[in-house]
């Protein structure tokens, strides 16, 4: 999700963090924390008690913990820690967003960023340092990819936010492709939802994808949470020039298996929102020809199609839709039974818009001041 220029990275420098050696609970699901705790001597309630002060109390250290006896708090700082990593940068769009910098257990960075928007608050999350899909729009491939958050680093990021208990909403639709780091994508998601964790209804959460085979399956089946494709062309020789994605699954492969749940079909009761992000190129795919290949590819689906503006990156032949193209389509999709917004940019003074997050220059300056 970024864009990168000299202006950009010299706004924000991620420095080196020292990564405590103990091993963090933020992250662990409620077995995991029972586990943690009798492994080193005390009662599997423990892990009940610190669950809720780590997800229901959002505490900063153990010595908060007043319901567990000063012996037990010590000896749990002797192997463990909390797992917050606050964060070491931050940015401040005019029109309110601010994109945060935050460190990740392999030493490098991710931006994450939070829009405020009247009563509703959004965290767009992370769940990857770069992003293995290059797709040709977006700043994240660019980058190249340098790992996989784990489930503290997801959970940290909203953890660690200083506006945490203004959130209504989480997207994971920062850098990286959920799907290709999809266990910890899920145990992320099951500490946000279940009761034990911040207990936070599912539907306040959208996992993104562009579509990775076995693993949208996988995900479909396990997590109740909303799911958004990233469409951007429903022609497959163009959509694999802007998504190398797509020659390992077809976005019509995509929907046919979209189409197996009841959940997501036309006319069946359910609280499960799908939909479809879409950026709109000009003279690529804003043509009445795409739009027609839209419905036509949607057919049968009960979803949305969300209409985004393109932000420029460097090196690529691209450039955003006009307002009025924009509308065209929007109207017609509309017109012919799919729900079509056109989606706000939000930062993009601050380089928090849609495609172009990149933490590329600043996990070099970590790795260049390490090396010092």
């Amino acid at each position: 999700m970024t864009h990168g220029t000299s202006k950009r990275i010299i706004l924000m420098d991620c420095k080196p963090q020292t990564i405590s050696p103990t091993r963090p609970l933020l992250g662990m699901t409620l077995t995991e924390l029972k586990e943690a705790v009798t492994a080193i001597g005390m009662p599997a309630f423990t892990g009940k008690q610190i669950a809720e002060w780590i997800y229901s109390r959002h505490v900063k250290s153990f010595s908060e913990m007043t319901n567990i006896s000063k012996a037990n708090r010590e000896k749990l700082a002797l192997h463990y820690n909390i797992g917050l990593l606050p964060h070491v940068d931050v940015q401040t769009s005019k029109d309110g967003t601010k994109k945060y910098l935050f460190p990740v257990s392999n030493g490098k960075c991710v931006e994450t960023v939070y829009i405020p928007d009247g009563d509703r608050a959004t965290l767009c999350v992370s769940c990857q340092v770069g992003c293995k899909m290059n797709c040709l729009f977006c700043q994240t491939g660019k980058q190249g990819f340098e790992g996989s958050l784990t489930a503290a680093d997801i959970i940290n990021q909203i953890y660690a936010l200083p506006e945490q208990e203004n959130l209504t909403n989480i997207v994971f639709m920062g850098q990286g492709e959920p799907m290709d780091n999809l266990d910890n994508v899920l145990r992320a998601t099951e500490v946000l939802t279940a009761e034990w964790g911040y207990a936070w209804s599912p539907k306040r959460i959208t996992v993104s994808s562009v579509g990775i085979k076995g693993k949208l399956k996988q995900f479909i089946e396990k997590s109740q949470c909303h799911l958004a494709i990233s469409l951007h062309s429903p022609l497959h020789e163009q959509r694999a020039q802007l998504m190398p994605a797509e020659k390992a699954m077809p976005i019509t492969d995509v929907i046919e298996l979209l189409k197996t749940y009841p959940f997501f079909r036309k006319g069946e009761a359910h609280q499960r929102r799908l939909s479809f992000e879409y950026i709109v190129f000009d003279g690529v795919n804003d043509s009445n020809t795409h739009a027609r290949e839209i419905v036509r590819l949607l057919n049968g689906l009960d979803c949305r199609v969300n209409l985004i503006r393109f932000h420029n990156i460097p090196g690529i032949d691209l450039k955003t839709s006009d307002e009025k193209r924009m509308e065209t389509m929007r109207d017609y999709l509309t017109k012919h039974g799919i729900f079509t917004t056109i989606r706000a940019s939000r930062g993009q003074d601050i380089f928090a818009a849609c495609g172009l997050l990149s933490t590329a220059r600043k996990n070099e300056n970590i790795q260049n001041d390490t090396e010092r």
